[in-house]
């Protein structure tokens, strides 16, 4: 009996002990505290651009075009061959990103096509090779970081030209007969070793974390699921324990997306990517540390002929629903071939810089509104922690101009326009409090109102 009950207590604990480690599994010794300092900067800036440009901007119908068409790295080589961008200024890039109100920006070094706009030793298949004859990564990072943007690069854990990167479901050369899905992929991946590919990808990681000066943030992608007998790839496959451990080590300060396939470590990403989500979704992710990832149109990279471009008012959307659900919104520009930003997407921030120019302090440094204050029925609500103000966004200018801030009686200081800082006039009706709009809406899509809030008194 005793034998008996010692084993159960061996066991419960064992139990306990297996509890604990798995809840607190971590790859370094990080404090929860200095990670809120190392992300600082990230969480008050919100608003970043990503920029998806390489060869497949060229064919101009998708990034994917390679895996969309089947192509084989024969058939793709004349973009290679082509690729000539005589109209790059990475300057004019970063003036209308900046703009824009973008803080950082986040280039594809190498996308999954697996051409590099870096001048690494460890391929041929990069810009310096081609006829633009130029280290496109590097002017890129000098030319940001002069007007002051945080650097970013992304980096495709997929490479479809490498000869030793495994034929899986996602890759252009995929089976065509998938009646004997195993037997296909195994012929395919004879010849091809994904661990001399992991050593690549590892090696090309530490070019780019060693050969431009500090770097701000890492956007790696992506690992995906098998799928039945379909092939998928993951944190084995890349490496990313160590991977993830080397680029900590290179530089300590850097922000790392979710996307390497360590779910089951507590540090194994930074932050979430809900990707081409509609505003609504993102309140799911309210509370959560999260960037979504949002393009102009229905493609990452230029596609000459495709039309679903977001306007004015949606791209907003994204960028409230974002803050007002506590995350951050990076914004997509897929550059021409010839390395241009095309009309419709300088049309596109164009409008974005106007509202930012008047409207950012309801973005910058803020975050979703505490409880206590009710959101305006048909309007989003961002809030400023250290400067104690409350920004309700306009999304349905009250046709009577009344606004009733329901609850907010003992709350409010003062109001005001946030545009031009004019005064909004109120009265207390009970709890709640009146706010007296002009009858003419502003000459902005969606207006913001200011609420200077008692509580900011000293």
């Amino acid at each position: 009996m005793k034998d008996r009950l010692r084993k159960l207590v061996l066991f419960a604990s064992l139990l306990m002990l297996a509890s604990f480690s798995f809840g607190q599994k971590k790859l370094g010794n990080e404090t929860k505290e200095q990670k809120a300092k190392r992300m600082e900067w990230w969480t008050d800036a919100r608003f970043g651009m990503f920029i998806h440009w390489g060869l497949y901007a060229l064919p101009a119908r998708h990034e994917w075009v390679k895996f969309r068409e089947q192509l084989t790295n024969e058939q793709y080589q004349k973009y290679f061959d082509q690729f000539n961008p005589d109209q790059f200024d990475p300057k004019l890039w970063a003036k209308q990103a900046k703009a824009a109100g973008m803080k950082y920006a986040v280039l594809t070094t190498k996308h999954h096509e697996g051409f590099c706009l870096f001048d690494s030793k460890y391929t041929d298949y990069k810009s310096t090779n081609t006829q633009a004859k130029r280290d496109l990564v590097k002017e890129f990072v000098d030319a940001f970081r002069a007007e002051g943007i945080k650097v970013g690069f992304y980096y495709s854990l997929l490479d479809w030209h490498h000869p030793d990167f495994t034929i899986d479901r996602q890759h252009p050369q995929r089976p065509v007969n998938m009646t004997d899905t195993a037997a296909a992929f195994n012929q395919l991946n004879k010849n091809r070793d994904m661990a001399v590919y992991r050593k690549y990808l590892y090696n090309q990681v530490t070019e780019l974390l060693t050969k431009y000066g500090k770097i701000d943030l890492l956007w790696l992608d992506f690992s995906f699921a098998s799928k039945g007998n379909l092939p998928g790839k993951g944190k084995d496959d890349w490496g990313s324990v160590e991977l993830l451990k080397q680029v900590r080590k290179l530089q300590p300060d850097i922000i790392v997306n979710n996307r390497l396939d360590l779910g089951e470590y507590e540090d194994g990403a930074d932050f979430e990517t809900p990707e081409q989500v509609k505003p609504e979704t993102l309140a799911k992710f309210k509370g959560k540390t999260f960037e979504t990832c949002q393009t102009f149109s229905g493609s990452w990279g230029y596609y000459r002929d495709e039309n679903t471009w977001k306007s004015q008012r949606q791209l907003l959307d994204l960028l409230i629903s974002s803050v007002s659900n506590g995350g951050n919104l990076i914004l997509n520009v897929g550059p021409t071939a010839r390395g241009e930003f095309d009309y419709r997407a300088k049309n596109a921030l164009d409008s974005l810089a106007d509202w930012m120019h008047a409207n950012s302090k309801s973005i910058y440094k803020c975050t979703f509104a505490p409880e206590e204050y009710k959101v305006p029925e048909g309007n989003k609500l961002t809030y400023n922690a250290d400067s104690k103000r409350l920004y309700v966004h306009l999304y349905n200018y009250p046709s009577d101009g009344k606004l009733i801030l329901t609850g907010y009686a003992s709350k409010l200081k003062y109001a005001q326009f946030l545009f031009d800082n004019s005064e909004l006039k109120f009265e207390v009706q009970g709890d709640d409090i009146v706010l007296k709009l002009p009858a003419k809406k502003p000459l902005y899509e969606i207006p913001v109102v200011e609420l200077v809030l008692k509580q900011n008194e000293m």
